[in-house]
């Protein structure tokens, strides 16, 4: 499997290439800016882009979406449940002081238990809402890109619309923290993790050892 990171855009977004090493097969997750950056990593590799995943909607996730879906012209895939968050996409950009177009809707929608597929591999699709109510993960054996689920040392923010602490929490709990320790965890921002590490040092999973869960 290839796998390149691209930190891009004005919030440090960690963008995904995925891409299958015998049939250059490739999928780009959440392109947050820096589109030429992305697009020059896929020319580098000689890969073609049959997919470009959105682990969520925030803006700061968005930024590349277009100027990759006009280069490629792959589908874009999201959540369903993350529709109306990429409707109000740029308006949530304008209130943190950005100028961004905004998206047309997703190609593809997804659910739970549904797959995206990139040459011979294989990624199931978790919903793991609470940072957004169709915030997704994407896992494939040993390996699990997590958006603003979860990341080393923390958790996704809860506080702006649609987001929720108990559903994030539970999210975490039942679709994350159930995968062997050593399933390696690639959030949208910082430095990647396991999740054996993150049971015995993330603060906000602390609960987790006591048995006591508060949501």
């Amino acid at each position: 499997m290839i796998l390149e990171t691209c930190i891009v855009g004005p919030l440090g977004v960690n963008c995904y290439i995925v891409g299958d090493e015998k049939t250059r097969e490739a999928m780009v997750i959440d392109p947050g800016g820096d589109a030429r950056e992305i697009l020059d990593v896929l020319r580098r590799e000689q890969l073609k882009v049959v997919a470009i995943v959105a682990t969520h909607a925030h803006f700061d996730h968005l930024f590349a979406l277009e100027e990759l879906r006009a280069a490629t012209r792959a589908p874009f895939v999201l959540h369903a449940d993350e529709a109306p968050m990429l409707a109000g996409a740029s308006l949530g950009a304008r209130l943190f002081g950005f100028v961004f177009g905004q998206p047309a809707p997703a190609e593809r929608l997804v659910r739970e238990g549904d797959e995206v597929r990139v040459g011979a591999l294989t990624f199931r699709v978790l919903h793991t809402p609470g940072h957004s109510p169709g915030g997704m993960c994407l896992l494939r054996d040993r390996i699990v890109f997590v958006g603003d689920t979860l990341f080393q040392g923390g958790i996704g923010r809860t506080d702006l619309p649609g987001g929720d602490y108990g559903t994030l929490m539970r999210s975490i709990r039942d679709k994350l923290l159930t995968l062997p320790d050593d399933t390696i965890v690639y959030p949208g921002h910082g430095d990647p993790t396991t999740i054996g590490e993150e049971k015995q040092l993330n603060p906000f999973l602390q609960p987790l050892r006591t048995g006591v869960w508060y949501v």
